[in-house]
């Protein structure tokens, strides 16, 4: 089985989170939403809120679960046993952080890969 977690503030939702969540569910067995808790950040929108406003805006499907975590995502992607990483592209000057990011879930966790959307 296939299983790729989404994670981010999502603070707000936006038509490009969805967009994002409705093709990786077209690609994978399962999709985990992962709305992150930071402790340092402070959202507009609360944990709850924020799982919530997900939950509403996707389409009733049976492969994309929303959840909330804190840690470090290589544990949490290990833990729910998924073994892709799903990150979103807004613009090229997102690619440098992201692709930095990836390289260093990687050292944690080789069996998991990092999907550009």
């Amino acid at each position: 089985m296939k299983v790729a977690i989404y994670p981010g503030s999502f603070d707000p939702v936006t038509n490009g989170h969805v967009d994002v969540i409705e093709r990786a569910a077209k690609l994978f067995d399962k999709v985990i939403v992962a709305v992150i808790r930071n402790p340092e950040k402070k959202p507009r929108f609360s944990l709850e809120e924020r799982v919530e406003m997900l939950q509403r805006s996707l389409v009733n499907d049976p492969s994309v679960d929303v959840e909330s975590f804190d840690g470090l995502l290589v544990d949490y992607a290990k833990k729910k046993k998924a073994n892709i990483i799903v990150r979103g592209l807004r613009a090229v000057s997102d690619f440098d952080y992201e692709f930095q990011m990836a390289l260093t879930n990687r050292k944690m966790a080789q069996e998991i890969e990092t999907l550009f959307f």
